[in-house]
């Protein structure tokens, strides 16, 4: 649509003259002049008449219907001024005052009379047309005023090559026809009654809608009926002329078909100025398309990484115990594969994921565009705590997990311990109840019940002497209760049940004791020897039982000095077994003493020794058994401080190369850190030298492998602290972590610059100059700026923070002398705007990235809110709200659909069905509307 508010030429149009205009037009006068003689004479011609009234009113229609309105007789429907009103301000675009609604003529009278002022407001004159000849229904005079409306509003501003009006549509109309044969546009009557020009003109713009070829000269109702109907069809310019009319008039009315023409001419002619804008749309809303993409992306990323978070915490922190060492192990091995497998790639997740944030970021900022903001919980911020939560769960996990392989090895050892002496305390108990119970004393001579007298005193000693057994039969069930042993059921039963019936002993002992006693004054003889033999039997017995014990003893040690311990202390016990063999043969003695002076008396021994049941079988079989343990002792003892000596150089093995990966990994982070400073060279320089490094730390992983195998391997040996490093397995693994991902963000920094700077059209020779000055402002090599250091930087730049540009009437270097030769300060005012777009969170520091994007936006222009709004004007034909119609017919068919699909209904006065807001949607693609 034509801008028809710049118009300020002025044409007459009278009673005499019809579609005459004089002065002040140019071209335009000079066409009404010539053209004055068969006006006056054919004005009233029948047939012209016929052409212009359907022209007028199919052109008042075609503007009209914008409103929902139209008018069936065009000297009849604007008598009452109202849809005259109504259409001046259709096709200006403007308000006229408020119509009077009052039915009588004075009525009428004033609003034609604001119509005609309104038109004369527009630079036209408006000879001998008065309101009154309006509603009258004047015929000639309406369509004079309309017709001069027509050239006001529809043809004045036709401009081509320094032509305009009549002229300029004559010469646009002559140019586009030029190739076509059989056309031949001279003028506005002749040149158009075969139809020809009409097809000629819609082919040369859309030549799908014609085929050209087929048309005959001959046949002009048939050509002018196809020009009509296409035109109405596909270019939604109505049919104003009649086949048959134009054929049969020797000279067809110039006004009807330059009215006519003109639709076309605005149809056409603003193709190019809406392709430009639909291009402009479409190069919006493919960067918006593309950050929503990201945006996507980045919501689902994530969400999958939280989720991950969520399932994972609660399994390292369930600290819920197994029964057994070999689930606990299995627990274990899966923890290590979760370190091994799973989780290495989330920490890639996780620095891709920042990367892609702060990526996204710089797409918005260079396009102009409002700060991405994730949905709630998925901040990076979130997804760090989420992850220092993680962390925090794992850190604990491994720790708990050895603990409690150790608590359920030395439960192990504690119930095997138990069992091994609960199984020696029933075998000695076995048939002692019955033993105790036995009345033999009844019927016993006094010898016997002597005899039996001191075989229970033995019986005493020796039951004393196992007190120490139960008492640590029943210690060992105590602990085991309270760490928690699985089987303690089992064990509580048959420890209770040793104690109940150690009970018992106690007290059939005591009974039977009372009752020797009873007997004990008729009894007199006691085999001394016998009595000695057993006294010294029995401990010496019960000597070799815990020393059998002690050298089948289980024993668990973590390091060589406790094995060492041990070995010392079964060196300790082997110097005793002289004095131990001494005692042996000295109580052998005494049984062969008893038998010599039996012999050498003739006495009959009645068998084995009353007093005791420890016979010199028993005791050479028991010292044997003690000779037997001791090599196997050696054997164990020796085997275990091999295995420690193994542990020992799995330890240095390990220590040796975490001594090595450590440092290298400080040394690396270090070095990223100084690169990221003193970068060199241009950013595509910077950027392989990056990757190059990057490549280098990649090429190290085998060593961080060969340790997490060393590492495998001390745990599996259940080594569990090394003296020979400071360095465990999680600090190198979370170095390693820390390294990968500040090389890959150093990397995306280097990346997010060389996109501003192709963004933004920084020079090479700029961006260094940009980077040398911050670093050199960049005083402790922090990366950032204070708001000092950053003034002082802008300075040294030749920026004039007072107004807001740079000098440009200088170099550097003179700027600089000039600024402290005259001790320039900065505007407070503006210094605080610019530090509100370089740091929005008020840290106080400025980065890099900050302080590149603002440099390039004060100095670049960017697609606008008000240059999109524009755009859509012009596909909307210059109305306020534009329709899903037009917006398929201009767009591509995925943006269209975008915008339909985001467009909210339009709600204005002139609002029609289906109006979509064209405003508020390119506002929010700049705002801080959530489309």
């Amino acid at each position: 649509m034509v801008d028809y508010h710049a118009a300020n030429q002025s044409y007459q149009y009278g009673p005499s003259s019809a579609g005459n205009g004089a002065g002040g037009g140019g071209s335009m006068g000079d066409y009404m002049a010539q053209e004055d003689d068969w006006d006056r004479d054919l004005l009233l011609d029948p047939a012209w008449e016929k052409q212009q009234r359907k022209t007028f009113t199919a052109w008042c229609n075609s503007h009209l219907r914008k409103a929902g309105t139209q008018i069936e007789n065009i000297d009849e429907d604007f008598r009452d001024g109202l849809k005259l009103m109504l259409l001046l301000e259709v096709i200006s675009g403007e308000r006229l005052p408020k119509p009077e609604r009052g039915k009588m003529r004075v009525h009428k009278i004033n609003n034609v009379n604001k119509a005609l002022d309104f038109i004369a407001s527009k630079g036209v004159k408006l000879v001998s047309i008065g309101a009154e000849e309006i509603v009258d229904g004047n015929a000639k005079m309406t369509l004079g005023m309309i017709w001069t409306i027509i050239l006001r509003f529809a043809i004045q501003d036709i401009s081509v090559e320094e032509t305009s009006a009549k002229e300029g549509l004559l010469l646009w109309c002559q140019r586009k026809t030029a190739p076509y044969k059989n056309v031949n546009v001279q003028n506005f009557h002749i040149s158009w009654k075969d139809g020809l020009a009409f097809n000629a003109l819609i082919h040369r713009h859309r030549p799908e809608l014609i085929e050209y070829d087929k048309l005959r000269k001959d046949d002009p109702v048939t050509n002018l009926n196809n020009a009509f109907e296409v035109a109405e069809k596909y270019l939604d310019i109505p049919k104003m002329l009649d086949a048959e009319d134009i054929v049969n008039t020797a000279r067809p009315d110039e006004k009807a078909i330059m009215t006519y023409v003109s639709s076309f001419y605005h149809a056409f002619s603003g193709a190019q100025k809406a392709e430009t804008a639909a291009n402009r749309i479409c190069k919006v809303l493919a960067v918006n398309q593309e950050n929503e993409h990201l945006m996507e992306d980045y919501e689902k990323l994530a969400s999958d990484l939280l989720e991950w978070i969520r399932r994972t915490i609660p399994w390292l922190e369930d600290r819920v115990p197994q029964k057994t060492i070999q689930e606990m192990q299995q627990k274990l091995e899966d923890f290590r594969d979760y370190r091994r497998v799973h989780k290495p790639p989330k920490v890639q997740e996780k620095c891709q994921l920042e990367i892609n944030f702060n990526t996204l970021q710089t797409k918005l900022r260079l396009s102009n565009r409002p700060a991405f903001m994730p949905s709630e919980g998925k901040m990076v911020s979130d997804i760090n705590n989420g992850w220092q939560h993680l962390e925090q769960a794992e850190k604990g996990y491994e720790e708990w997990l050895l603990n409690e392989i150790r608590r359920l090895e030395r439960l192990d050892h504690l119930a095997e311990k138990f069992r091994q002496k609960a199984s020696i305390h029933e075998a000695w108990t076995d048939g002692k109840e019955a033993m105790l119970k036995h009345r033999d004393y009844e019927t016993a001579t006094l010898s016997d019940i002597k005899a039996l007298i001191r075989k229970h005193e033995a019986f005493e000693s020796d039951l004393a002497a196992h007190q120490d057994r139960v008492e640590q039969i029943a210690a060992i069930a105590q602990e085991l209760n309270e760490l928690d042993y699985y089987d303690s059921h089992n064990v509580n039963t048959r420890c209770q049940k040793i104690c109940d019936q150690w009970d018992a002993l106690g007290s059939l002992t005591h009974s039977r004791r009372e009752a020797l006693e009873k007997t004990e004054k008729q009894l007199e003889a006691i085999d001394q020897l016998h009595l000695e033999y057993a006294k010294r039997a029995a401990p010496f017995n019960n000597w070799m039982e815990s020393a059998m014990e002690d050298l089948q003893d289980m024993f668990i040690v973590h390091t060589i000095e406790e094995i060492e311990g041990l070995i010392s202390a079964h060196d300790q016990f082997k110097s005793t077994l002289p004095d131990a063999d001494r005692e042996r043969e000295a109580i052998l003695a005494i049984h062969k003493e008893a038998q010599r002076i039996a012999e050498s008396n003739h006495i009959k021994l009645s068998g084995s020794n009353p007093y005791t049941t420890v016979t010199p079988q028993i005791i050479n079989s028991k010292w044997e058994k003690v000779q037997q343990l001791v090599p196997k002792r050696d054997h164990a003892l020796l085997e275990e401080q091999s295995k420690q000596q193994s542990n020992e150089h799995l330890r240095r093995q390990f220590a040796s190369q975490a001594n090595v990966v450590g440092p290298w990994i400080q040394t690396k982070m270090e070095e990223i850190g100084r690169i990221s400073i003193e970068m060199n060279g241009t950013l595509e320089d910077q950027l392989s030298h990056l990757k190059q490094y990057e490549r280098s730390i990649v090429d190290y992983k085998p060593n961080l492998d060969l340790l997490e195998q060393q590492h495998q391997l001390i745990q599996e040996a259940l080594i569990f602290d090394n003296k020979h490093t400071n360095y465990t397995m999680e600090h190198i693994r979370v170095g390693w972590e820390q390294l990968l991902t500040t090389i890959a963000r150093t990397i995306n920094e280097v990346e997010n610059q060389i996109l501003t700077r192709d963004a933004k059209g920084i020079s090479q020779e700029q961006m260094q100059e940009f980077r040398a000055s911050f670093n050199h402002f960049d005083k402790d090599h922090g990366g950032a700026l204070g708001p000092e250091e950053f003034k002082a930087c802008l300075i040294s730049l030749g920026y004039d923070v007072e107004n807001d540009r740079q000098t440009g009437s200088m170099d550097s270097d003179d700027f600089r002398a000039l600024l402290i030769s005259t001790g320039y300060s900065l505007g407070e005012a503006e210094f605080n705007r610019i530090m509100s777009l370089v740091d929005p969170n008020h840290s106080g520091l400025v980065t890099f990235q900050a302080f590149i994007d603002f440099m390039s936006r004060e100095t670049t222009d960017t697609d606008t809110a008000d240059q999109v709004i524009a755009s859509f004007k012009v596909l909307a034909g210059d109305k306020n709200f534009i329709t899903a119609e037009e917006l398929r017919r201009e767009l591509p068919p995925d943006q269209a659909e975008y915008c339909i699909a985001r467009m909210a209904p339009y709600q204005g006065p002139d609002a029609v069905p289906g109006a979509l807001d064209y405003k508020s949607f390119s506002t929010a693609l700049y705002g801080e509307s959530d489309l």
